[in-house]
């Protein structure tokens, strides 16, 4: 078997630490893998635009390579709605999509009658009124714009000029989401979304490893919400945490450039397995 992607003492040693090394490589070496992956942040690098997010090439390729090896399935789990992400991720053919924070999910191969997302009639009218709210606070504020998700919405304020103003639109967002019925906030990094639908992104994890019956499961996530994520992590499961902040993830890597060497070590790994046992 020949490959024409970079070696890897060429390509992964430089980047992961010694423990994280070994974790994967003890990962790859189970018979059946989850991969789980968020996107903004972690394959795509975070953008003021939400809608100009793209995975990072590296990683797109480095995905693809995964969700073509047996014994491997790829999935992304993402606050953003189904829709977006089929579009900005570009998933690969096979795998499994989380979205809106675990309230929709695309696994049709897996749960042919898969739930899609229906707001109950109070549900609707909660996000209505949370739209009114979020829409009259960034009117207010240059830069801030508010993103319509199925379930709920979010108020952005990383194109917001001022620092200041930026964070007083958040703390004037948490108040009026505090005095809404059936809204619950989620924070993020210099976003506060609030949704009418309780579901995160450790109930995901959870039923797509009820769905895959994985070994053990990776998940890769750089956000406050991405905790969920790992919290549900147990036994030779991996969490890998992408930038700064606290954490319950066992490991970390600096930015969403070096995603691509996790993955590919895991790849890397399988793949001398097959050739071994051809």
């Amino acid at each position: 078997m020949t490959t024409d992607h970079v070696p890897q003492d060429a390509s992964v040693a430089p980047l992961l630490d010694d423990d994280l090394l070994a974790a994967l490589r003890g990962f790859a070496a189970l018979p059946r893998l989850l991969v789980c992956l968020d996107f903004d942040g972690c394959v795509s690098e975070l953008v003021a635009d939400a809608s100009e997010a793209r995975p990072v090439p590296a990683n797109a390729e480095a995905i693809r390579r995964l969700a073509g090896l047996d014994g491997v399935r790829v999935a992304y789990v993402s606050g953003r709605p189904l829709e977006s992400l089929r579009e900005l991720a570009a998933p690969p053919s096979g795998a499994l999509l989380i979205g809106s924070h675990g309230a929709e999910r695309d696994v049709a191969d897996l749960a042919p009658h898969s739930r899609g997302l229906t707001l109950t009639p109070g549900q609707q009218a909660a996000r209505r009124e949370l739209l009114e709210v979020f829409e009259s606070i960034a009117a207010g504020a240059e830069g801030a714009w508010v993103e319509h998700k199925p379930a709920g919405a979010a108020i952005h304020v990383r194109k917001v000029p001022d620092a200041g103003e930026a964070e007083q639109v958040l703390v004037e967002s948490r108040a009026a989401v505090a005095t809404l019925d059936e809204v619950h906030p989620k924070e993020g990094k210099m976003v506060l979304e609030a949704v009418v639908v309780q579901a995160d992104k450790g109930e995901g994890i959870s039923e797509l490893r009820r769905l895959v019956s994985p070994d053990a499961v990776l998940f890769a996530g750089d956000d406050v919400t991405d905790e969920f994520g790992f919290a549900v992590l147990a036994g030779d499961d991996l969490g890998v945490k992408v930038g700064e902040g606290e954490t319950r993830a066992a490991h970390r890597i600096e930015a969403p450039a070096q995603l691509a060497a996790v993955l590919n070590t895991i790849a890397e790994a399988r793949e001398a397995r097959d050739e071994e046992q051809q």
